[in-house]
This record gives C-alpha cells, structure tokens and sequence, in this order.
C-alpha cells in the first residue's frame, strides 16, 4: 500500500465523499440557487474515472467511501457504478446521502449493487412544511417510503438528516426524536451553515446542537457516545434502551476540523479538501490526457497538502461571509 494521504496539519484521510452528479430534483432553499446552472453531461467524470480515483485513493488507505450530488439517484445507472466502486477490493464500505425521492423504486437494486447503507435528508415531519422547503409538491410521501424501503431491504444503518434553523422547523425537534425511537432510525441534527442557497447567511437563524440536546433531554434521558475520530457528529442513544439514536452535528459552535479525514471529489473531477473553503484541484485533465496512476496520486497528494485548516479560522477572523460554496455542487 502506498503512504498515506495526510495534509499539511497532519490529519490523515480515510474517508471520500465523491459528488457523482450535480442535478437535483429538489430546491431546498438553504442549499440550492434559486437558478442553478448545470454542468455539461461531457464534463461529468464517467463512472470508469470516479472508479479510478476510489482506487487510486483506496491505496492510501481512502477506504470508506459515500456517495452525494446533487442527488446521486438522479445520475443513470447508478447501480452500474456502485458495482464499479464495489469492485475496488481495499474499499471498505459505501455509503449514500440522498434526499430520498427515489429511493423506494431503488432501494433493492442498490443494496444487490454494493450499497451498505443510506442516509436520507429530511427537514420536516410536517407535509406543507417539508414541501414549502424542497419546493416540490407532492413528494412528501415518497420520501418517507424510501425510508422504509431501505430498512426493510437490509440496508444499515438508515440515518436521518435533519438541518435545523430557527423560525423554521425547530419545534419538531422531539417529533424526530420519536420517529428515530420507534422506528430504529439514527437521526442527526446539523446545525444551519452558511453555504450558497437562496438566502443570504444570517447567524439568529442558527440554533446550537447544545440547544437541540438541552431540548431532548427536557423528555429523555441521554447517553453519550465515545467519538469515533474524524466524526462529524456527536451522538448519543437512549438510557431507557430504546431503538434509535441522536447526533448533532455542529460545525458552527463546536467544528470537528482538527481531525478531519475527508476529502472530496466534484462529479466534473475537482479534488476538494475542504468543504469551507473554495479552493479545488482538477484531476480530469490529469484523468483525460493520459497520466498514469503514479502521476494521478502524486497530483492528489499535493492538493490535499493545502487543505484548508477548517471553519475555525473563518469564525475567529468573522469571515463566514461571503457564502463559503454552493453546497449543491459537493454534497454534505
């Protein structure tokens, strides 16, 4: 195995979060430009070139992968792909986020492709409420279909994706707990972060993973979790031993940056070492004019030198203006 990937602080990498499309049918206001502009389909890494990558990757020991956009299930034959991924031997599991709209129809297939298990993004319980922000009609349903679907077809664990912001959805804080306790689901609340939606970033509209816990525990008793290093969450399960578990991710008041291990690779073949910063690296020309595997990770490694030292840095300079990347285009 080749040397590991490590970045100018030291932090090793060991997981990717690859973006196989940018398209999403969904409008999430906090995440998607009211007019986005697509890639071109030729500008799309294949799913022969992203294998590639995994491998090339895998060898410095890359070896948990999950998969984002966009909304992965809109990129054809995505089963063709997991297969791909599957294919590379030292990966260790794959894993995706989706916003669950196809999830229902695909479940089955994915799992027989090589998918362990699926995170699914969902900021309401409330029907009106939950469509007003995905800004689709009639698609409520399916989404909570597509949950079900993928626990009963073995995939594991489904986690749930909550984001949650104040004067929006902050008082079903408990309603997904209860979903999360009685139907065995992990649900991860993720604090309201600056990237390039419909709405300029406003900070009141924040609310703190300690007030999402302190919220909990005003009806049950909670049990912290050891972090798993390189976490992005904080998690917790139940003392009275129910089903389920919660986490908050809190990347504005507690950011986890000191031990990331992720790097991320854009569906139009961008290394990105760090979500909050816009620097990226293009490894498609490399992948395109005829670079070998050697030239290929050597161009990785030095990209992945300059990742950014993390969040931190922009809340102590009060930098977190202007919006720090348009989250449609990397995936969480």
């Amino acid at each position: 195995m080749a040397e590991p990937l490590v970045d100018g602080f030291g932090r090793v990498a060991r997981k990717l979060r690859l973006s196989v499309t940018d398209r999403c049918n969904f409008r999430c206001d906090f995440c998607m430009p009211l007019h986005p502009v697509w890639m071109p389909h030729s500008e799309i890494l294949t799913y022969e070139e992203m294998t590639r990558v995994v491998r090339i990757l895998a060898d410095m020991n890359v070896t948990k992968l999950r998969l984002s956009g966009g909304e992965p299930l809109m990129r054809r034959d995505i089963e063709k792909g997991l297969k791909l991924f599957r294919s590379v031997e030292k990966l260790e599991s794959i894993s995706m986020t989706t916003n669950g709209y196809f999830l229902a129809e695909k479940a089955k297939a994915l799992k027989e492709s090589g998918l362990n298990s699926v995170t699914v993004s969902l900021h309401s319980l409330k029907q009106e409420r939950f469509e007003e922000i995905v800004g689709r009609k009639d698609v409520f349903g399916k989404v909570l279909d597509g949950i079900k679907t993928a626990k009963a077809v073995g995939l594991h664990p489904v986690k749930i994706n909550c984001v949650i912001t104040r004067g929006c959805n902050e008082d079903e804080i408990i309603d997904f707990v209860e979903l999360g306790r009685q139907a065995g689901l992990s649900i991860r609340f993720i604090e309201y972060m600056p990237f390039d939606g419909r709405h300029p970033w406003d900070s009141s509209r924040l609310v703190p993973g300690s007030e999402i816990i302190a919220k909990i525990e005003e009806k049950y008793r909670l049990l912290k979790l050891p972090r798993e290093p390189g976490s992005t969450s904080v998690s917790y399960e139940f003392a009275d031993g129910s089903a389920g578990s919660v986490s908050v991710i809190t990347s504005m008041t507690q950011p986890f940056c000191g031990d990331c291990d992720r790097i991320r690779l854009t569906a139009d073949g961008k290394i990105v070492p760090c979500l909050f910063s816009r620097d990226e690296y293009d490894v498609k020309k490399l992948l395109r004019g005829g670079a070998s595997d050697e030239e290929i990770a050597s161009f990785i490694r030095d990209s992945f030198r300059k990742k950014f030292a993390g969040v931190e840095t922009l809340l102590k300079k009060k930098k977190v203006e202007p919006l720090v990347r348009p989250m449609h285009t990397i995936g969480g």
